[in-house]
Order: structure tokens, then sequence, then C-alpha cells
């Protein structure tokens, strides 16, 4: 109609996007799943109250594994050898950096992802009358994950 005012601002579409793995190098992955935090309550109620249901009060927070999926391509060994370096009790933790992009190629929501180390890596299945991409798949934890929109 005439005199309205049409706003510009859409959802970012979820296919743009870019890794790092704690180095200054972007991997390209074909997806990335797993982002998510959550909250433990914990229910309280004390003995006299004349309320007859239990407070919720937040309690320990927790984080989920993050799973990345990309190609195999030649000579690509990069995260059979960060899985390797997993001895007893030490592992060469990394920060993990993925971002939403823009259609410029602009950051518009970052998730980092702290102390990260694999926890488990997946080769491809194979099938001699597949015609599919050999996909592996990087299951990553982590401690703590922080979420900006720069």
């Amino acid at each position: 109609m005439a005199g309205e005012v049409q706003d510009n601002v859409y959802p970012l579409p979820k296919f743009y996007f870019s890794v790092q793995l704690g180095d200054d190098t972007s991997v390209s992955f074909q997806e990335v799943t797993g982002l998510e935090t959550e909250t433990k309550v914990i229910e309280y109620r004390h003995g006299n109250s004349n309320i007859f249901y239990p407070l919720k009060m937040p309690g320990l927070g927790r984080v989920g594994n993050v799973t990345m999926r990309k190609g195999i391509f030649v000579k690509d060994a990069r995260f059979w050898a960060w899985y390797n370096e997993i001895k007893m009790n030490t592992i060469a933790r990394r920060t993990v950096v993925v971002s939403l992009l823009d259609e410029t190629g602009a950051p518009k929501m970052v998730w980092t992802l702290n102390n990260a180390w694999p926890t488990k890596l997946t080769g491809t299945d194979l099938k001699s009358e597949g015609n599919e991409v050999a996909i592996e798949s990087l299951e990553i934890a982590f401690e703590t994950m922080t979420v900006a929109a720069p």
C-alpha cells in the first residue's frame, strides 16, 4: 500500500560460514552442527513454603560437542594429525571460531569454542557402486562457548 515503509532486514542464510581451527587458516566445511549450550535447573523447596511448587534456579552450564563435516582432499591429513596428538591426559587444545557471514563475507554471528579438542574422527564409508563425494567427520569437545554479533 502507498505510504508503507518496507523494512529490508532479513535473516542471514546459513550456508555462508567459515571455521578457524585454532590457527589463522580457515577450513572449508560442508556442515557444522551442535552449536548449543544449556543451563541445568536446580529445583528447591523449603519445608514451610506456602507455595506448593519448587523454586527453579539456574545451575551449572553445559555445552555439547560440535560435529563438522567436510570433503576429503588429497594430502590433507590435518585432522588426523591433531587427533594423533591425544596422549594420556594431554591434548593440544585450541580455540575454534565459527563465523556466519553476510553477502560481503563479513562475520555477523561468531561462535567461539574455547579449549576445544577432537574426540572423534570418522572417515568416509566406501562403496564401489556409489557416486558420492568422500566426506570425513570431526567431533570436537570444548569447555565454554561465547556468542557475539560484531
